[in-house]
């Protein structure tokens, strides 16, 4: 059914249709997920206008799967670059490791390097089409959702003129974030986020392609590192390269934490990067070309014991915030985004047996990566040679061997779910069995 007014445009009655909380990557994955198997949903978002935002992104094939599911496969990788090689290297420039990646690992599915905002876009676009402008309502700020003990949830909101809005739904999926209303009303002790003590200054700078134009690199170790990758073929023969450039500064203060939009200044890392000088990359010439650097603190919050309260869920960052460690963060809100859809068709009419299915499924694999990304996750081997070879290495395998590398970064892989015999099935998450 469609959603209903109630009252003075003040009171919205979704029937037997779902509330999401949040329009970002997975709050949109969600709706669109729902409106597959014909389950209506609305999205709710506080920002009164969607703008395209962020830098670069990762996805990975298991998300790539389920996006493919959804029909957007071929939009996405229109907008993309479609990474073959991940390369590690020591702070000297040195390769210690290079994989391959996506198809060229002999997955059914790319890997995909997108503009964040692209993808949002991507996204936001086929929602409007598909459920209608009327199920994205912006200018809905959260402020306290009920368990739904009577028969529905309930969502109260501040509304686009500042007047209250409640919404009765059959369920409320949380995809608010890492500031989560939602999370933080049932966990209201939880605190900030958890800081790691490193800084993010992330940016992008169209130039000539690095190296063959479809490799990922990873330079340094994880107290100092440069990661980079090209987001867009441009016409020209260049490419949008997105880069992050992560240090722990010793004076680096709490204040550091919530300021989510600040403008990097290059005089705030540049200077440990002016010695990244090699003869395939020039790390501080590129960064010094970007047109704005942006500032982020690496944050996450420990993993919860439960997710679901009655007919309220969470999901994505915030039901489980993760280090930016691995290219996870966006692929783990789409599956389970995915999940969730699977869960309310293999249990019709029952939404709150499906949300505890869904918590079931994901909550256990989720928790896990957020304790392998404060392990250094895929990252180790970086770690490792750092802490054996700090002044460099004639022979990378007098430091680590290949067996050692793949040991780590195949386990890692599989703690994320995207080892390559776990996408041999190429049923999507939606479709399979909760029961």
């Amino acid at each position: 059914m469609s959603a209903d007014l109630v009252g003075p445009d003040l009171d919205i009655d979704l029937g037997e249709g779902v509330a999401v909380v949040g329009g970002g990557i997975g709050g949109l994955v969600t709706a669109l997920s729902l409106h597959q198997i014909g389950i209506e949903a609305t999205v709710f978002e506080a920002a009164g206008e969607i703008r395209p935002a962020g830098v670069g992104i990762n996805l990975l094939p298991h998300s790539i799967r389920e996006l493919d599911a959804l029909g957007l496969l071929d939009e996405l990788a229109a907008s993309a670059v479609e990474p073959s090689t991940l390369a590690y290297f020591a702070k000297n420039g040195r390769e210690i490791w290079s994989e391959q990646r996506g198809r060229s690992a002999g997955y059914k599915w790319p890997q995909l390097s997108i503009h964040r905002g692209e993808l949002h876009r991507i996204l936001l676009g086929a929602a409007r089409q598909r459920l209608g402008d009327d199920r994205i309502r912006l200018g809905h700020r959260l402020t306290s959702v009920t368990t739904g003990q009577t028969g529905a949830g309930l969502a109260s909101f501040d509304g686009p003129s500042g007047s209250p809005v409640t919404v009765r739904a059959a369920a409320i999926v949380a995809a608010d974030g890492i500031h989560s209303v939602v999370r933080s009303q049932f966990y209201p002790d939880q605190g900030p986020p958890k800081w790691s003590g490193a800084l993010l200054w992330r940016g992008v700078v169209d130039r000539k392609p690095v190296l063959d134009g479809r490799t990922m690199i990873w330079i340094g170790h994880p107290a100092q590192k440069f990661v980079g990758y090209p987001i867009a073929d441009l016409p020209d023969g260049r490419q949008t390269f997105n880069f992050i450039a992560e240090r722990r500064p010793d004076d680096a203060t709490l204040a550091d934490r919530e300021d989510w939009n600040r403008q990097g200044d290059l005089a705030d890392f540049l200077p440990a990067f002016e010695s990244w000088t090699f003869d395939w990359i020039d790390v501080p010439a590129l960064i010094r070309s970007a047109p704005q650097t942006f500032v982020f603190p690496m944050v996450d919050r420990d993993p919860i014991d439960r997710w679901t309260f009655g007919r309220v869920t969470l999901l994505g960052d915030a039901a489980h915030p993760m280090y930016p460690i691995g290219s996870n963060g966006a692929s783990q809100a789409i599956l389970d985004a995915r999940v969730l859809a699977g869960c309310v068709r293999c249990h019709p009419g029952d939404i709150r047996a499906a949300l505890q299915r869904y918590e079931t499924e994901r909550r256990p694999p989720t928790s896990a990566i957020v304790e392998a990304n404060r392990g250094f996750g895929p990252e180790r081997p970086m770690h490792l040679v750092e802490q054996r070879a700090p002044d460099g290495f004639e022979s990378v395998h007098d430091v680590i061997s290949p067996e050692e590398i793949l040991d780590i970064t195949e386990a890692y892989r599989r703690t994320a779910g995207f080892a390559l015999a776990a996408l041999d099935d190429p049923t999507s998450l939606a479709e399979r069995d909760y029961r």
